[in-house]
């Protein structure tokens, strides 16, 4: 059995984000750049299927700039085969990195293919419902829980009201939420060892996908300063600043 984990190029969580002078998007200038946290908890999840013996290899996939590379190996070292690198300098969009993800999967013939539920930079939580989409196949979303038997698994997903547990045929899509698993640190070994693991280089055309874009950002600005906040000595003006300023009783 095979498993697909896409993964994204985004800027670390810890960074605090700036935005460029000219409001023309975000500035990546000596911002350190890590794996979309959604996307290491899907690494770690296809790690622990394979250690429990129901996944033989873990192929990651990553679409975007030469860099991403640094994101595939850091899969590499936490326990994934091999890695495929779709090269590309234009900005990828979900329906773009689903059409990319379809061909990677059917070519590779895998079984499950895991995805953060979204990505930390822009938030669409897209990709995964569009892939499943495309191949016609399952889909088990924000994925708390994941439990492979035989030729179906069993996803717990993670709801407004509780959760709710869906029984998937094989091949199907998971993406995964943050109470799933806690990622494992690399150690040093497998760090060196993932310098000599296959990555392939691909681009977009080699899937017949078109990577212009049919959107334009007209401006980025960074959210507004929060105002600092007060005490106060009793409950009594705590009420009366509610009702009185803030006006929301």
């Amino acid at each position: 059995m095979k498993a697909l984990v896409a993964v994204k190029r985004v800027i670390d969580y810890n960074v605090k984000v700036r935005v460029k002078a000219d409001n023309s998007g975000v500035d990546l200038s000596n911002t350190k750049m890590s794996i979309n946290p959604f996307d290491e908890i899907a690494v770690e999840e296809a790690v622990r299927l394979k250690e429990a013996g129901v996944i033989d290899e873990i192929i990651v996939a990553s679409i975007g700039p030469k860099e991403s590379q640094e994101q595939i190996r850091a899969a590499l070292a936490l326990g994934a085969d091999r890695g495929i690198l779709v090269v590309t300098d234009a900005k990828p969009y979900p329906l773009q990195i689903a059409k990319i993800l379809k061909n990677i999967a059917e070519s590779e013939s895998t079984d499950i293919i895991l995805l953060g539920k979204q990505a930390i930079d822009d938030d669409n939580n897209q990709t995964g419902q569009m892939l499943a989409a495309l191949m016609g196949i399952g889909q088990g979303t924000f994925a708390s829980e994941v439990k492979v038997e035989g030729d179906k698994v069993n996803v717990t997903r993670e709801i407004d009201g509780g959760l709710q547990t869906v029984a998937l045929d094989l091949p199907a899509v998971i993406t995964t939420d943050l109470r799933l698993n806690e990622p494992r640190y690399a150690k040093l070994p497998n760090i060196m060892k993932a310098k000599k693991k296959q990555l392939d280089e691909k681009t977009p055309a080699d899937f017949g996908v078109d990577m212009a874009s049919k959107q334009e950002i007209i401006k980025v600005v960074p959210p507004a300063e929060r105002k600092a906040g007060i005490k106060v000595g009793s409950v009594d003006e705590l009420v009366d600043k509610l009702r009185n300023e803030a006006k929301v009783i």
